[in-house]
């Protein structure tokens, strides 16, 4: 059976706020967990007893066996699931970034959720190991966006920083800087590298003109077909999709 104050604690964890000054985060079903488990620190894990005898030796500080209303009360989802598991947030050295030789992503200012979350999964797919976020950009730990990863967060580091500080802070970059924009150049006919940082703007507002001066490479994703009136704009996971699938699909090509 779970306490009220450890319902509480799971329940606080929902507030940035909170998730800060625990340094913890929440992470629910067997999947998600199950992929968490080897890259962070348990400090809780909350399971049904037949979740945990098929799991054998679990890593955590405290195992608390739950019943199906125990989990109704404790979770954060619609539809609770057969674990759910606090882990502890990491710190990553921005310093380990290092855009000379691979490819990066960077946000600024992203503040859905689902999008950030299907961004991580993606950089997970495609190879890319750091996203760099503004300071703004929505928070990586929080439960929505931690379930919108499907795991990915395990393997993809996100680091918080003054995006136009960390830019800038090379006098002269040996790295292009993409992002896309209407005016830019079209994707499919640009010579593009495998390294280097690729900018992914807000959801209403693009990428920040401060930010903007700093692109030396600026792309563009064409319509199809060319002149027709079509949407307009992608939303901005979808346009990561397709930058990313370019930029691997030119390397594959290469190799």
């Amino acid at each position: 059976m779970i306490s009220k104050n450890k319902i509480k604690l799971i329940k606080s964890l929902e507030l940035k706020k909170y998730r800060n000054e625990l340094q913890l985060f929440v992470a629910e079903g067997n999947k998600l967990v199950g992929d968490m488990l080897p890259y962070f620190e348990c400090e809780l894990l909350v399971a049904k007893s037949a979740w945990l005898k098929a799991q054998g030796n679990i890593e955590a500080k405290e195992v608390i066996i739950a019943e199906e209303e125990d989990l109704h009360k404790a979770s954060l989802l619609k539809t609770p699931q057969e674990v759910l598991a606090l882990f502890r947030k990491p710190h990553y050295d921005l310093k380990e970034v290092c855009p000379e030789k691979d490819l990066v992503l960077a946000s600024d200012g992203i503040q859905d959720p689902g999008n950030l979350g299907t961004i991580i999964r993606l950089a997970d797919w495609f190879g890319i190991r750091h996203i760099v976020c503004s300071l703004d950009t929505v928070d990586a730990f929080s439960p929505k966006v931690v379930q919108a990863t499907m795991g990915a967060l395990a393997r993809v580091k996100v680091h918080y920083t003054d995006l136009e500080h960390f830019l800038t802070a090379p006098q002269n970059p040996a790295f292009p800087l993409y992002g896309t924009f209407l005016d830019g150049e079209n994707i499919y006919g640009k010579p593009l590298r495998n390294n280097g940082i690729i900018v992914m703007g807000n959801e209403g507002n693009g990428i920040r003109p401060t930010i903007g001066k700093l692109v030396n490479e600026r792309l563009f994703i064409p319509n199809y077909p060319q002149g027709e009136s079509t949407s307009e704009s992608l939303n901005v996971a979808i346009a990561t999709a397709i930058v990313c699938a370019e930029f691997r699909r030119r390397q594959v090509n290469i190799l």
